[in-house]
């Protein structure tokens, strides 16, 4: 293993930093499953306001974009300065997507000196798709020398409605595949390219996601300041306007 780039990983990027947070996100443990938990105390998936019994009119006036986990931290608590530890009712939660989580819990990872990356790809246990564009957390087990998936967006609602039979914090390989994993499978005829997508959409996943994980995977791809790293993916996939710098994790 590469201790150089594992210490790259426990360092934080521009969107991970919590910059005036890092007393909050420090008082945080760095247990797994308790993690998980308060990030779900915090956060609500857009497309699952409804499911959980809740009114999506209380959401109105937030968007879906991701946000720096500072910015983000600024609006948790605005909408509640209770330390993070305490779980927010349904409509106090900030409106997330699956990006939000990994990328909320990559950071406190890192800020307690855990290697962590967010990956980009795509999840098998969704309904609408084979592999439905995903993001989900991934850290250095330093006991088991493995990194480890994590889906800290799925709770209990999650696993009933959709009938999830592993632990979401420890996800399968065959659960979820990379953005560049799944670039490789296309390109060797293993995987049908219009399996792949979010809604409506199919196929241009496959490229966005390739980009994106290899924007977020690559230590060089995901510095303090800028960009650098994303101009070689985009020579690679020539067709792709500018990423945003949501892809520099």
């Amino acid at each position: 293993m590469n201790f150089a780039m594992l210490d790259d990983y426990a360092s934080h990027s521009t969107l991970s930093d919590p910059r005036a947070h890092v007393k909050s996100i420090s008082a945080l443990p760095p247990d797994i499953p308790a993690l998980c938990r308060i990030l779900q105390g915090l956060l609500i998936h857009e497309a699952w306001i409804e499911r959980q019994g809740f009114d999506t009119a209380a959401f109105s006036g937030q968007s879906r974009a991701t946000l720096p986990v500072s910015e983000r931290l600024d609006q948790l608590l605005a909408i509640d300065p209770r330390p993070l530890t305490h779980a927010r009712a349904g409509e106090c939660r900030a409106l997330a997507t699956c990006r939000d989580f990994a990328l909320m819990l990559c950071a406190v990872l890192r800020q307690h000196g855990v290697p962590a990356r967010v990956r980009c790809g795509f999840a098998t246990y969704f309904a609408g798709h084979p592999y439905h564009d995903h993001w989900v957390c991934e850290y250095w087990a330093r006991d088991q020398q493995r990194w480890v998936l994590v889906d800290a967006e799925i709770d209990e609602p999650h696993r009933e409605g959709l009938g999830i039979d592993f632990e979401p914090i420890d996800v399968p390989r065959t659960a979820f595949v990379t953005g560049i994993e799944a670039w490789r499978r296309c390109r060797s005829g293993a995987m049908d390219p219009a399996h792949l997508g979010h809604g409506s959409g199919t196929g241009l996943f496959l490229r966005a996601s390739t980009l994106r994980a290899i924007c977020s995977r690559s230590p060089s791809a995901r510095p303090r300041h800028g960009i650098p790293g994303a101009p070689r993916a985009i020579r690679i996939f020539g067709w792709m306007k500018p990423p945003c710098r949501s892809v520099m994790i």
